[in-house]
């Protein structure tokens, strides 16, 4: 959960998960040590955590810094109790034939933008030291541009996601919990591709399985993309209008 801050009007601030896209970015995924002290320890990071951003941030204003810090559902329990975010839940486990969507443990995420990853660095770097032994880390990702926009699958990677409006509508908690309103939520998602088996299909192939022309990035025509393809496989249609359209999030390359 990325909880909304308050500004010093005592308005709600929501956390800049809109943020355009930038040239680096380093994900954290953090577990809470057991005991009380530790989690007193996160509770008083959380108030910290905008003046440790300016710090680094100060240092090259036009790099574009941001951070989101989220909060797991279980660590909500730990931390702050109640009231909790209506939609707030573990992640569930996914099986279907040979494919396994895994559930692994996580209290804490940092998602750490800027256009140079050096300003990403020194803030993560920040973030560990200052909460020290509070916390064991379980997962760290550094992402970078990879030529013209491409994923590591060799197409352009985030075509269809929403802009504009249709971000904060689509990612930002409104109305439906007034007590939450301007915080949103975050599934962290990584996938093992098997790149040696993806390099060896044709480009006609790919552009099947992916459902875009990989040079052009124009989405394939209904009545030659596959009803399998990621492109569609992606959206999602309620009430005959389309709800969401994504991409992937992460790829970890690896073998099968």
């Amino acid at each position: 959960m990325a909880a909304a801050q308050r500004g010093i009007d005592g308005a709600i601030v929501s956390q800049p998960v809109a943020a355009p896209l930038t040239r680096a970015a380093i994900f954290l995924v953090m577990t809470i040590n057991p005991g009380p002290d530790n989690r007193a320890a996160v509770r008083s990071f959380c108030a910290d955590l905008p003046a440790l951003f300016r710090a680094v941030e100060f240092r090259n204003l036009e790099a574009g810094l941001t951070c989101v810090m989220g909060i797991g559902s279980d660590a909500w329990d730990r931390l702050f109790g109640q009231p909790r975010p209506a939609e707030l839940h573990p992640f569930r486990e996914i099986r279907a034939g040979s494919r396994h969507t895994v559930s692994t443990p996580g209290d804490l995420l940092f998602h750490i933008r800027a256009k140079h990853m050096d300003l990403c660095f020194e803030l993560a770097a920040n973030i560990v030291a200052s909460l020290g032994n509070a916390v064991a880390a379980v997962d760290e990702v550094h992402g970078f541009r990879y030529f013209d926009g491409r994923d590591l699958l060799g197409f352009v990677d985030g075509t269809e996601n929403p802009r504009g409006q249709a971000v904060m509508e689509a990612a930002i908690i409104g109305d439906e919990d007034p007590a939450f309103a301007g915080g949103s939520y975050v599934v962290v998602e990584k996938y093992l591709h098997d790149m040696e088996g993806w390099n060896a299909l044709s480009t006609e192939a790919q552009e099947r399985i992916i459902g875009r022309a990989k040079l052009s990035d124009i989405e394939l025509d209904d009545a030659t993309k596959p009803t399998s393809a990621h492109s569609a496989l992606t959206t999602i249609i309620e009430n005959g209008t389309i709800s969401h359209k994504a991409s992937m999030l992460f790829i970890s390359i690896g073998r099968r």
